[in-house]
């Protein structure tokens, strides 16, 4: 009794919150845990697509729980269910009716099923020897077991050598001891700090920016925001420890709580007319697999200010949110100068490129199969001086450029998939033809003059891509070898790329 009272007392002290069954809280694990559950879980239960749902990169996903339904099912023929953490529900209720199931027990939390899996480990350690055993399965289409607590003892029965870390050593003795005494305490959370009083004046700053009146800004905060969904955004300089923000749209103005739009893709309609674009402070531990830092400073205001407010167009309308529009940037951005577009992708091509090699699915080989394990990418240069023709050009194709509509259903994609082929071959027989005409009769050449060099100060004209199996990485320079083969991407390309394998 002495011993519960103390932990009570000394969790209250250190400011621990109590998992509360109504409402996710921004809270995350306490210090004494964090390490052990970034050091041993995490790499395997940071992603989307998580074994069982269960993420733990955030304290509210332990809470939330798991789930048997696959994230990757390569045989469903409509879109799946969207379970995304903060986003696509709020309660824990929600998540039950979701399909969700508890892996605590908060009557005997020794019943719960994490608790019984990390003691199955230390029961059933990994085998000595040079090789694992046959009965571990480590393929990417492996039948996930993902037993609820009445179905563990059966689980335990059929495979004794698959407690928590699967495939790996179990806990050591402190770390064990540790996590199980916060189990049995209830596994109180810890309120994370709020932005302290610079960070906030940053957020106050950039949510003005992104939530102008005029046309122009609320144009411009659409396209940055399709772009920069997926971004881990901050403030601080370089070697400062950086607090990492979300770019969401919300129901609520600057000011307020986030009321966070959930909708599966970045250009989907956020259901009402007014909405705001707000900066959420990042709930997950970062991971490098997913970790895509993108540098909100004053610099890049006075950047995108001169890009998109400063320059010389008009906007008399904006862009309906109808899916034949919404889903094609050269459409519903066509008001935006193409080198004002260029130039903002162009300025962190890295991050853009990035964009379909990293994100929030860890399981990259359905993005990744398709190129190559080494190669390097360059640009075409911004300032093309037919940049007004190549304008022109890209607004004629607009309706050739469409990209696979947002449907619900798979199969009517594939039953329109010749449409979009024909229309493919449309807009690359344009192109070689515009191009014939500007480099032809001595109005042009192709040489490497046409190739971006960075402006001379920017160090992503030239990158390399190294791929591993299922992942891949981008660094920015000519590495290794010469490969042996090259991306020479220009605006239509690179936006593409982006609204087919990322938005």
């Amino acid at each position: 009794m002495h011993i519960i009272r103390f932990t009570i007392m000394a969790a209250l002290a250190i400011g621990l919150l109590p998992f509360s069954s109504s409402a996710f809280a921004d809270t995350d694990y306490p210090p004494q845990i964090k390490p052990i559950i970034e050091q041993r879980c995490m790499v395997c239960h940071g992603c989307y697509d998580a074994p069982c749902q269960l993420k733990l990169d955030a304290w509210a996903g332990l809470q939330r729980g798991a789930n048997k339904d696959e994230v990757y099912d390569g045989g469903r023929l409509r879109a799946a269910n969207m379970t995304r953490l903060f986003e696509d529900a709020q309660t824990t209720d929600e998540w039950r009716q979701k399909g969700f199931y508890p892996v605590l027990n908060d009557t005997d939390p020794d019943a719960g099923t994490l608790s019984r899996i990390l003691e199955l480990k230390q029961q059933h350690p990994i085998p000595s020897g040079d090789k694992l055993p046959d009965s571990f399965d480590f393929s990417l289409d492996r039948d996930q077991q993902c037993p609820k607590p009445d179905e563990f003892d059966s689980f335990a029965s059929d495979y004794p050598l698959w407690g928590m870390p699967y495939g790996l050593p179990g806990l050591n003795g402190d770390e064990h001891e540790k996590l199980t005494r916060w189990l049995r305490d209830g596994s109180p959370g810890m309120a994370r700090p709020a932005p302290t009083t610079a960070e906030q004046a940053e957020i106050d700053r950039w949510e003005a920016f992104f939530n102008g009146d005029s046309l122009k800004r609320q144009l411009m905060a659409r396209y940055i925001y399709e772009h920069l969904f997926i971004g881990d955004l901050y403030f601080s300089d370089p070697g400062e420890k950086a607090s990492y923000y979300k770019l969401v749209r919300s129901r609520t103005p600057p000011g307020e709580p986030i009321d966070i739009i959930a909708t599966r893709r970045p250009y989907d309609s956020p259901g009402k007319d007014k909405f705001y674009y707000r900066l959420q402070p990042l709930r997950f531990t970062v991971l490098d697999k997913r970790h895509m830092p993108y540098s909100l400073s004053r610099a890049r205001m006075q950047r995108w200010q001169a890009l998109f407010i400063n320059a010389d167009y008009e906007v008399t309308d904006l862009p309906s949110y109808e899916t034949s529009v919404a889903s094609n940037p050269f459409i519903a951005f066509h008001d935006l100068p193409v080198q004002s577009r260029y130039k903002f992708m162009l300025d962190e091509a890295r991050f853009t490129i990035m964009g379909f090699i990293k994100g929030p699915v860890c399981r990259g080989q359905v993005a990744l199969n398709v190129i190559d394990d080494h190669f390097w990418v360059v640009f075409l240069d911004p300032k093309d001086k037919g940049a007004n023709q190549t304008a022109k050009f890209l607004a004629r194709e607009s309706k050739n450029l469409r990209l696979p509509t947002a449907r619900s259903s798979i199969l009517i994609s594939l039953l329109q998939w010749r449409n979009y082929s024909r229309d493919q071959l449309k807009f690359l027989r344009a192109k070689a033809d515009y191009v014939s005409q500007r480099t032809g009769g001595g109005h042009g050449k192709l040489d490497l003059d046409l190739i971006w060099d960075g402006d001379g100060h920017n160090d992503n004209a030239t990158l390399t891509i190294f791929r591993h199996n299922d992942s891949a990485s981008v660094v920015k320079g000519f590495v290794g070898h010469q490969p042996k083969t090259a991306w020479v991407i220009d605006y239509s390309l690179l936006e593409r790329i982006h609204y087919l394998l990322v938005a």
